[in-house]
């Protein structure tokens, strides 16, 4: 008999006057916790075995504001597909593009790759792109996605101004920043994200 590797719980916690319902995960694969909130309105939090609950709730309130936009922000879709539409475009293009260029600032510290621009768009499938002229394009839609894979997404094209590439080099420069990658990869198969 295989011993159990990951324990589910139901919970509930209040943040700034919202009771928000969520799921905690107790992993013996785990070696941090993790937030992540799915497009269903689904609220994950992933912890490593021997962790306290109260780590776990000061944690949890530190990124409320987080949580409620992308809570707020997937009701929106819950009833259908998640939608493209040029108004939710228009209206979260900025926010999205300080997302994104503040990410990229943060984590090009480790690279300290040259880049021509960043831009952000409305894409229907594409969740970043790398040009040969150094150009980065991400999907605005990358701001409601949980704070990891955002960051998975944004490094993965930040390694591809060194390797232009899927080759082993780029992996292992993936791994600098991101070394649970293969994980990550395998969460976005399951949730049907098409991106390497």
């Amino acid at each position: 008999m295989k011993k159990q590797i990951c324990i589910k719980q139901y919970r509930c916690v209040e943040l700034q006057n919202n009771k928000v319902e969520y799921i905690l995960k107790i992993s013996k694969r785990s070696k941090r916790m993790r937030l992540t909130v799915y497009c269903d309105c689904s609220f994950v939090v992933t912890k490593p075995i021997g962790l306290s609950e109260s780590i776990v709730e000061k944690f949890i309130a530190q990124k409320s504001d987080w949580i409620l936009l992308k809570l707020e922000y997937f009701k929106k879709f819950k009833r259908g597909s998640f939608k493209d539409s040029s108004g939710n475009y228009l209206k979260h293009k900025a926010a999205a593009f300080e997302f994104v260029n503040k990410k990229v600032v943060h984590l090009n510290r480790i690279y300290n790759f040259r880049f021509n621009k960043i831009s952000v768009r409305n894409q229907k499938t594409r969740w970043g792109s790398c040009s040969i002229k150094g150009n980065m394009n991400f999907n605005y839609k990358i701001l409601f996605l949980s704070e990891y894979i955002a960051d998975y997404i944004i490094v993965h094209e930040l390694c591809h101004l060194e390797e232009f590439n899927h080759s082993r080099k780029f992996w292992n420069l993936v791994a600098k920043t991101v070394p649970n990658y293969l994980e990550i990869r395998k969460q976005l198969k399951r949730e049907g994200i098409n991106y390497f």
